[in-house]
């Protein structure tokens, strides 16, 4: 059975444009839910696809931060070509990494940065864990018998982890950057997180240099909670913070 890769979108809904960025091993169905609530209160969104995200787990492998972040480039251009001067960006994961980076080097209107990993020691070991259970699922996805997928993954833990490396290298300098953003900041951590340390959020919260800011605590929602039992709390509130930037268009 062959798996249809995701594809971006482009949600339009008014003069106000927020990049919708999804998580590692993820795909923009991480954040497609958000996007639609957000075309309903009269926001455009759009959201890219990575490379080596949702395709077969062995390209997941051969790609890297630098060509994640070429991916958030062009999503932030695809907006600024359709004529959005001001653009937010909210996260997921990986995604809300890159939104902090997208912060200090574009000049984001606001940021919401959701699950972002701030840590790196204990952070390879439970991304590289992650990452198994996608490559897993994935080829069961595929039909591939119990045999055949077991045959394949002994393969692909032979696989080199740059990718894991480079990611830890953009959070280590993305944490080093903290204080060049200045853009009001929601920070979101979910307190069933099983993938990020919780302080993450804290290291965030502290260390941005936006004088407006806040740390919203998600009880009950795992790491993906933009999928999460809160979600529709959690769309609320990120339109909420949306509405509070000083925006030049109507």
């Amino acid at each position: 059975m062959k798996v249809v890769p995701p594809k971006p979108f482009t949600f339009e809904g008014g003069n106000r444009a927020v990049l919708l960025l999804h998580g590692f091993t993820g795909s923009s169905a991480d954040v497609r839910m958000l996007g639609r609530y957000l075309q309903k209160q009269g926001y455009t969104s759009h959201a890219p696809v990575y490379k080596g995200h949702g395709v077969p787990p062995e390209e997941l492998m051969d790609s890297n931060a630098s060509d994640w972040w070429k991916d958030v480039e062009a999503g932030w251009n695809h907006l600024k070509e359709q004529g959005y001067e001001e653009i937010a960006v909210a996260g997921l994961s990986l995604g809300g990494l890159m939104s902090l980076k997208a912060g200090y080097t574009f000049g984001a209107k606001g940021i919401v940065p959701m699950c972002a990993p701030l840590t790196t020691i204990e952070n390879k070991e439970r991304l590289y864990k992650g990452v198994l259970q996608y490559a897993k699922e994935y080829k069961q996805l595929e039909g591939k018998d119990e045999e055949q997928v077991d045959e394949e993954m002994e393969a692909f833990k032979q696989l080199p982890l740059d990718a894991l490396d480079s990611l830890n290298g953009m959070i280590t300098e993305v944490k080093d950057s903290l204080d060049m953003i200045y853009a009001p900041v929601k920070v979101v951590q979910a307190r069933q997180d099983e993938m990020v340390e919780l302080k993450s959020a804290d290291i965030i919260y502290e260390e941005v240099a936006s004088s407006v800011k806040s740390l919203d605590w998600y009880e009950e929602s795992p790491h993906v909670i933009t999928l999460g039992p809160e979600k529709q709390d959690l769309h609320e509130n990120i339109y909420q913070f949306l509405e509070s930037l000083d925006w030049s268009t109507k």
